[in-house]
């Protein structure tokens, strides 16, 4: 229908311009065709020994010998009847006789009988006369209105064929070129309907791409509910055990049952907390793409975590501005597991670096601490959920565990070396960068 109404509309101004500019080329011809029957008038007249006006040679167009025919001359001159031509028969024009113009001038006027006329008149003054004679040639604007008729109805059949047609084409364009759609529909439809996973059909380069993103979405679908059935059995199987145990415990009346199930109550609590975590972080990817400072990150951390460790003595360099494509939620959860551990287990001091190499593909944020540091052999036990090399201190055992699984659902990683400037652990937390725009 839009296609429809920009084909009437641009058809319309077509025509209206087009039929302008060949009215006035029609008009200025019918002009041109009076002024040279006028110069034709003028190279044939002379003056008679009575002063009068005539012509030494008929003038070429019949029509001015025949009655009525449409086209007329007619001389004028002071004290002087009109020298009509013979077209006029008994009726002669009621030319202007104001006229003093040595180009011709054009007007319309009607005659005596009652017909439209088109007029072409000059001023001349003949060589041994003193009188200004009125030449003027006239020509029925009938003929003229029969002319742009004839003009309008062949424009008008023409741009109804021309209109017509382009809108056939339109549609047939439409039809076909939704067609690639129409089949990316269908399916789609296979896809609800019988199970299918891929969009298979070949299809033209068009429309290639959008398949291609069609399919990574399924593909990217597919992936997040497969981590999802997968979150799902791990927390059943991880709260399986602990409600085994509690069981056993209260089927036995066991002694200790309070002690039993304070312990595995908060074994099943950092399960969860785990999993939720894994699970939030998980939802907010799929939003969208995240663009977070990591110093300003860094900082807010800083601000919290200084609050519950004020003897802690805590430093922030690197680059200025550092920005990757993590929620800023999820960056701060991770920054503060980190953060605070190094503050917990250190030795008062904890250094962060920010974008540490920026040359590297990843933006690396370093977390270095001067605590006792961690054996090599032993760094690998701090990822296991709920593993704590030091039992003296409060916790759950779920920071670097909670932080590495986040960290590898936006496509991150973390590691753990020994800092060579303050001697304790060294965390480096590879994150990936923002693209730019």
């Amino acid at each position: 229908m839009i296609a429809a109404g920009w084909i009437l509309v641009l058809l319309t101004l077509g025509g209206v311009a087009l039929d302008r500019t060949l009215t006035s080329m029609v008009s200025n011809q019918f002009d041109e065709q009076l002024a040279q029957s006028l110069r034709g008038m003028m190279a044939s007249a002379e003056i008679d020994p009575l002063g009068e006006v005539f012509f030494n040679r008929p003038l070429g167009d019949q029509r001015f010998l025949e009655p009525n025919s449409g086209f007329y001359w007619q001389i004028n001159g002071d004290g002087f009847a009109p020298y009509p031509s013979r077209s006029l028969w008994d009726t002669p024009l009621p030319i202007r006789d104001d006229v003093r113009a040595v180009q011709p001038i054009f007007y319309d006027l009607v005659s005596e009988n009652g017909e439209e006329l088109r007029v072409a008149q000059r001023t001349v003054t003949l060589p041994g006369s003193d009188v200004e004679w009125q030449f003027a040639v006239a020509g029925s604007r009938a003929d003229l209105e029969e002319q742009l008729s004839q003009i309008r109805v062949i424009l008008g059949w023409s741009f109804a064929v021309l209109g017509i047609g382009l809108f056939v084409m339109a549609m047939l364009q439409t039809w076909y070129g939704l067609g690639p759609l129409r089949r990316i529909r269908m399916a789609i439809q296979r896809i609800r309907t019988a199970g299918a996973n891929r969009v298979t059909d070949p299809l033209p380069l068009e429309v290639q791409p959008m398949v291609e993103e069609l399919n990574a979405l399924l593909a990217h679908s597919e992936r997040q509910a497969e981590e999802a059935r997968t979150h799902a059995g791990n927390l059943a199987h991880a709260l399986k055990t602990p409600l085994t145990v509690l069981t056993n415990a209260a089927s036995a009346h066991a002694p200790d049952l309070d002690t039993t199930v304070l312990r595995e109550v908060m074994t099943m609590r950092r399960q969860v907390e785990h999993h939720l975590a894994r699970a939030r972080a998980v939802g907010r990817r799929a939003v969208g793409h995240a663009r977070t400072d990591v110093r300003e990150a860094a900082q807010a951390v800083e601000r919290a975590v200084s609050r519950l460790y004020p003897q802690v003595r805590f430093d922030i360099d690197g680059a200025a501005r550092s920005e990757v494509a993590i929620e800023r939620q999820d960056l701060e959860e991770m920054l503060g597991n980190l953060i605070e551990n190094a503050a917990k287990y250190g030795g008062g001091s904890v250094f962060v670096t920010v974008d540490a190499d920026p040359a590297a593909d990843q933006c690396a944020v370093w977390i270095e601490d001067d605590g006792a540091g961690i054996p090599e052999d032993r760094r690998g036990e701090l990822f296991t959920r709920g593993a704590r090399l030091d039992t003296e201190k409060p916790g759950t055992g779920l920071g670097l565990a909670i932080v590495r699984d986040v960290a590898e659902i936006y496509g991150g990683s973390i590691a753990l070396g020994e800092s060579e400037d303050l001697g304790g652990l060294l965390v480096i937390l590879n994150l990936p960068r923002a693209k730019a725009g």
